[in-house]
């Protein structure tokens, strides 16, 4: 509203009962009318205010998420990447069980492809089978409002990916672009010839030879397919945006082109923006490596993405996956900004050869790397939501309990020599620090130098059993102010908490 109009639709609110004469010109009219104005400009300020009441970056610390201003931890683990789909019964348990175990976050594909058999695709499907992009299936996005509800009430954080490369793909065997509505044969919209698309995407999707990938402007601008892409996105965006626990991924692990990238996060941010809301995103990059130029498509633009998601690191192991996250940390230090880990692998048999105990070290060097968010990805890749990562979660927040991880700055320097194995550690000054020494044997005794925290007599040390959440009771530590040597407890996964 100009200020003019302003100014007539406040005065036109005075009193009548000051006379038409009067009104307007007198000090007391005056006096009200400013008042009114300041009211005006206070309320015309709230939808901003209220559009960032929601997760939003720390403004006391950037490396960390905030919620209504208080900072929170992002830790998770679940069964499944899309639990938007599963049947009710089934998703409101799963997310009371993370909840009951101190988790906060879930990853959420958009995905529809049926690898369980009860997955739903978002278009609907006329009477002779194919499907009308035009029309909206009622029951996907039913069951996306739902997940939405119930994580708002259990205070449980959603971080969207909105495409997934792996539902358009007929790679390994699967029928999954051959089934699709996107696929011309299962449509009444488009033919082949009109979309530019194959029947047939066999590769794995890595090789992105995909061109649903490549239809926005900068690209082929490939407005036939387009159009349909960015009325999924509005729609998705319609439930989303009413509420303030969500992030948004632009692809699960791509190796595509940055300016298909570019294009949705502008995308979102401008219907977030004609709606008085401000959001978050970020890209998912493929490239294990965190350090390599492609990851700068994010980290150079934080105009843009509002924090990084780092989960592919989690293919690398020991003391790599450490140094790079620390190295992104460094890049970053100009503009810090939130730093996730959507997904954690790791468990025993998996196809990537990860092991259980290399997600729990994954998880625990995530959280003393100064990352905002952990979770465990899903079987069988991943931990999911069993045990051991039940217990995990108890464990970070037992530690939280005693010393917030956003107090705490990783120690860059190897505790032990390579050779006896690791121990990785984040300290706070003038609080304490916090230790993680993993499974390994025989145990090593770790020494860590406590002489610039500044602590003062009276300092403990209590253990964490990190494989059950477990805390025993704090013990005085003989030394506040230099080397001090720690033994764990056991040859199992411990958290030494020193303050």
């Amino acid at each position: 509203m100009q200020f003019r109009s302003l100014v007539r639709s406040v005065m036109e609110m005075l009193p009548h009962s000051f006379g038409p004469r009067t009104r307007g010109t007198s000090p007391l009219n005056l006096a009200i009318a400013l008042l009114l104005l300041l009211a005006v400009a206070l309320l015309a300020a709230i939808p901003e205010s209220f559009a960032r009441s929601g997760i939003e970056p720390w403004s006391e610390n950037g490396w960390y998420w905030s919620y209504q201003g208080k900072p929170v931890l992002l830790i998770g683990g679940s069964d499944d990447d899309n639990l938007f789909q599963w049947p009710e019964a089934e998703l409101k348990a799963h997310l009371d069980k993370l909840a009951e175990a101190g988790g906060n976050v879930i990853r959420n594909t958009m995905s529809d492809r049926k690898d369980k058999g009860f997955e739903v695709y978002p278009f609907l499907q006329l009477q002779n089978g194919k499907y009308d992009l035009d029309q909206w299936n009622p029951e996907y996005w039913e069951r996306f409002d739902r997940m939405l509800r119930e994580t708002a009430k259990r205070g449980i954080f959603v971080q969207i990916e909105v495409w997934d490369r792996f539902d358009y793909t007929d790679s390994g065997g699967s029928d999954r672009w051959w089934n699709h509505p996107y696929n011309p044969r299962n449509n009444v919209n488009y033919t082949y010839e009109e979309s530019g698309f194959a029947e047939r995407y066999p590769d794995h999707p890595g090789a992105n030879r995909q061109p649903f990938f490549y239809t926005v402007p900068a690209l082929q601008n490939n407005q036939t397919v387009l159009k349909y892409q960015q009325a999924f996105a509005r729609r998705m965006l319609e439930s989303a945006l009413r509420y303030g626990h969500v992030l948004y991924c632009i692809d699960n692990e791509t190796s595509g082109a940055e300016e298909w990238a570019r294009y949705w996060a502008e995308f979102i941010q401008e219907q977030a923006r004609s709606r008085g809301k401000t959001v978050y995103i970020t890209e998912m990059w493929d490239e294990w490596d965190i350090t390599a130029a492609v990851h700068r498509r994010t980290y150079d633009h934080p105009e843009l993405y509002g924090f990084v998601d780092v989960s592919q690191n989690n293919h690398v192991k020991g003391w790599a996956h450490w140094e790079r996250l620390l190295k992104v940390r460094e890049y970053l230090q100009g503009h810090p900004r939130p730093i996730n880990n959507t997904k954690i692998y790791g468990a025993d048999g998996n196809r990537f050869g990860d092991t259980t105990q290399d997600a729990v070290e994954r998880f625990w060097r995530i959280l003393l790397a100064g990352c905002a968010s952990a979770r465990f990805h899903r079987p069988d890749s991943g931990l999911g939501l069993n045990g051991l990562a039940v217990a995990s979660l108890r464990s970070a927040r037992a530690v939280e309990s005693r010393i917030p991880f956003w107090k705490l700055k990783p120690r860059a320097e190897r505790l032990l020599p390579p050779e006896q194995g690791n121990a990785w550690m984040g300290a706070a000054p003038g609080e304490g620090a916090v230790v993680f020494i993993p499974r390994q044997q025989p145990q090593p005794e770790v020494t860590v130098d406590l002489s610039d925290l500044g602590l003062k007599r009276g300092v403990s040390i209590q253990w964490i059993n990190a494989e059950t959440g477990d805390a025993r009771a704090p013990e005085p530590l003989g030394s506040a102010g230099g080397p001090v040597t720690l033994r764990c407890p056991d040859a199992g996964n411990w958290v030494a908490v020193i303050r």
